[in-house]
């Protein structure tokens, strides 16, 4: 649309009643082109390297993390610390604040000072090189505003004017499955000492991980029915069980750990609103749930992985190991108890 100038933008902004990521899907504009509207109008473009961004948001004190892909929310309350800067991935390790950072994708970012109802509400916004949304950080009301102050004259780029440019979006590739390589997958997955060696496993046979779950098989990974997804929140709430949710992009992925109590289903929303942490997810894009088993040092990692049609991962969830309070022999219970695809009649 030729006409969707910075002046339109922010008019268009104003009048939008519904989230940033909503108008710009709308519009066809990238989330990161809505924030540049504003650019000089409250908001600074910055540098977006994490290893100067994290240690400039580690002087905020506490603040709202937040994370999300296409179909998932997740919002966290407290402080970064423990940064452990790299060039390929990077991460946080904060009890509550805790990030797996991938640098690479980091391309945007923004200072944002926007007025609402109560007062001005500031933000770090940190974009891919699409222009989407890869990490935010919001200021609450005990931030530090010097370590603000200090963060923008730290961080602000000399070009304050000239529109970025963004890329296509890369599409999600589909399940990646090489048939010839199913009984290598079943040996090599067996022989597994750490969930991390994963990625390489399937890399290596030239699968991706939605592919590596269709072909493998029981009782490596076997399928559950999308309704797993509310009956795995209600089974965490009822049962008080300890977990791990992973919720990310190709750029950042949130980790909550603790339990999930305060559950309040919103039309295609299931929402978990509990006190330093939020989870909106948009139960009508799963459409594919896995249950997946890999062997450790430290014993069998069980999880429950949620796809979108496109095949990109919506969420993982692990039992909290038992040395950080989880409870190992309920989680597995709990998780087989889950319901399997409907067999068509």
């Amino acid at each position: 649309m030729n006409d969707l100038t910075p002046a339109r933008l922010r008019e268009l902004k104003r009048e939008a009643t519904v989230r940033p990521y909503d108008l710009a899907a709308q519009l066809g504009v990238s989330e990161a082109a809505l924030v540049e509207a504003d650019l000089g109008l409250g908001v600074t473009r910055i540098d977006p390297v994490p290893g100067r961004l994290i240690p400039a948001v580690e002087r905020l004190g506490e603040v709202m993390a937040l994370t999300r892909n296409r179909s998932c929310v997740i919002e966290k309350i407290g402080r970064y610390t423990d940064f452990h800067d790299g060039d390929h991935a990077a991460m946080t390790l904060n009890p509550e604040i805790d990030l797996r950072i991938f640098p690479g994708r980091w391309t945007h970012a923004y200072a944002v000072e926007a007025e609402n109802a109560n007062g001005p509400r500031r933000s770090v916004q940190v974009f891919d090189a699409a222009g989407d949304a890869v990490h935010k950080i919001y200021l609450r009301e005990g931030s530090d505003l010097g370590a603000w102050s200090a963060l923008l004259g730290e961080l602000a780029l000399p070009d304050q004017e000239t529109p970025s440019e963004f890329r296509p979006r890369a599409k999600t590739p589909p399940a990646k499955i090489a048939e010839d390589r199913a009984d290598k997958l079943r040996s090599e997955w067996e022989k597994m000492t750490d969930t991390h060696q994963f990625n390489t496993l399937v890399s290596r046979l030239k699968m991706n991980r939605l592919g590596a779950y269709r072909l493998v098989g029981a009782p490596h990974a076997r399928p559950l029915d999308v309704d797993a997804v509310p009956a795995l929140f209600e089974a965490v709430r009822d049962q008080n069980q300890q977990v791990m949710m992973f919720v990310g992009n190709m750029g950042c992925i949130e980790i909550h750990s603790g339990p999930m109590q305060n559950l309040k289903p919103m039309g295609p929303w299931l929402n978990v609103l509990d006190e330093r942490f939020n989870l909106h997810l948009r139960a009508d894009h799963v459409a594919e749930v896995w249950l997946v088993n890999k062997p450790t040092k430290r014993g069998p990692a069980i999880s429950v992985e949620a796809f979108d049609a496109e095949g990109a991962v919506i969420f993982q969830c692990f039992g909290m190991r038992p040395e950080k309070g989880g409870d190992a022999e309920g989680w597995a219970h709990l998780v087989e108890a889950l319901p399997a695809p409907k067999v068509p009649a």
